[in-house]
């Protein structure tokens, strides 16, 4: 970690509990760095975020005492709440950053309540086309907020929205995320096979490993590879499932390189979070999107429909999609050329490579600390229904 520069501003970014709040988080603090601002990035025990920091450098981290508001537990997610507050506003106390950047969940309230006790300009980032409880509650504290999609900005009560996607992680660019098969050797995989993709998420992964386990019979004489990502609880059982049926594969219970993972890629059975959709989109990864059916305000259906109607990707419904139907589905994907490249042709609406980029300089921008002047596409006030993402 580089020691902090006190001629430099800070900016904060509260980017915990889940990797589609901290990866867009860490990309943008990248995007700070290069314009020479020490960042602090603010996250939470939960062990996806302590392990995705570890490859992080350049920055101050600081761990916040937040839990999530489940299962009713009012009281420990207060008590948590304020634990938090009080810690954010100890770390701001040495040195007040000039602002604060929220990524959404539960992490987020905390330290942008703390930073505007000192000044700090507040801005949050709601990735999803249903903005989540806490940046429901903090669009109306912040002074500008930032979408993924369109949809979600009249959601928000932020007198200042911007339309700018999701960020994502340098490493999505590489150059070699366009040599498949070097990505495949590097993961124990056959080069010259084509490879399906198959990723639950942090929180998603034991119903879709299900699904895709009772489709599996069906498929086990198509000649192509797996790359299973099943979670911690599933792996035993997923890997003993290829096994039986002999259907080559390689299974993992957890990934940190999703780059090398999408790389590797022909075709994507994924949850649909607005992080994972972002890196799809960059790589041009035809997918099966199957929405989390317990997601909050059901906002990964409404991800889903948004790629599905444009032509990005195909929607898969957990409960009501019959192994048959989605054997279809998969065998379409994988083996017709033309369908991937009209979807692939379709996902390009939908990256925003300047993303992150864009966040980073209006928040500059909009906080006095640099004095260039603003981007054509600066913030504007609502509304904004008509902006449409950046190609």
């Amino acid at each position: 970690m580089n020691a902090p520069q006190p001629h430099r501003p800070l900016i904060a970014i509260a980017c915990g509990g889940t990797g589609g709040h901290l990866f867009p988080g860490i990309a943008v603090a990248d995007q700070l760095k290069q314009r020479h601002c020490d960042v602090a990035l603010l996250i939470s025990p939960k062990e996806v975020d302590q392990q995705a920091v570890k490859a992080v450098s350049g920055v101050e981290i600081f761990t916040l005492p937040a839990v999530g508001l489940q299962n009713r537990n009012y009281f420990s997610f207060g008590r948590s709440f304020f634990k938090s507050f009080r810690a954010a506003r100890q770390i701001f106390k040495s040195r007040p950053p000039a602002a604060v950047l929220a990524m959404g969940g539960f992490t987020s309230a905390p330290p942008v309540l703390a930073a505007r006790k000192f000044g700090a300009k507040t801005f949050l980032h709601e990735s999803n086309t249903v903005p989540g409880k806490a940046n429901r509650f903090l669009s109306r504290f912040v002074d500008a907020a930032f979408v993924g999609f369109p949809e979600s900005a009249g959601r928000l009560r932020s007198q200042k929205t911007l339309v700018v996607g999701t960020p994502v992680r340098p490493k999505f660019f590489a150059a070699d995320m366009g040599n498949p098969s070097a990505c495949r050797v590097q993961l124990g995989l056959d080069p010259a096979w084509p490879t399906m993709l198959v990723v639950g998420g942090s929180q998603g992964a034991r119903g879709l490993n299900d699904l895709v386990l009772s489709t599996l019979p069906l498929l086990a004489a198509q000649p192509w590879q797996w790359l299973h990502l099943t979670g911690p609880a599933d792996f035993e059982k997923v890997q003993s499932a290829y096994a039986k049926l002999g259907v080559k594969s390689v299974v993992k219970s957890f990934l940190a390189e999703m780059d090398l993972a999408l790389g590797a890629a022909t075709a994507c059975i994924s949850r649909a979070g607005a992080s994972s959709l972002a890196e799809m989109a960059a790589t041009r990864i035809p997918s099966a999107l199957v929405p989390l059916p317990t997601a909050a305000d059901n906002h990964q259906f409404h991800n889903a429909a948004a790629f599905a109607k444009t032509g990005a990707a195909c929607l898969v419904t957990q409960r009501e999609t019959s192994p048959a139907e989605f054997a279809r589905i998969l065998t379409d994907l994988m083996g017709n050329e033309m369908s991937r490249q009209k979807i692939q042709s379709a996902l390009a609406q939908w990256h925003s490579p300047d993303s992150a980029a864009q966040i980073a300089r209006n928040i500059l921008d909009y906080s006095g600390v640099e004095s260039s002047k603003p981007e054509p596409d600066n913030l504007v006030d609502k509304p904004v229904a008509e902006r449409r993402l950046v190609a």
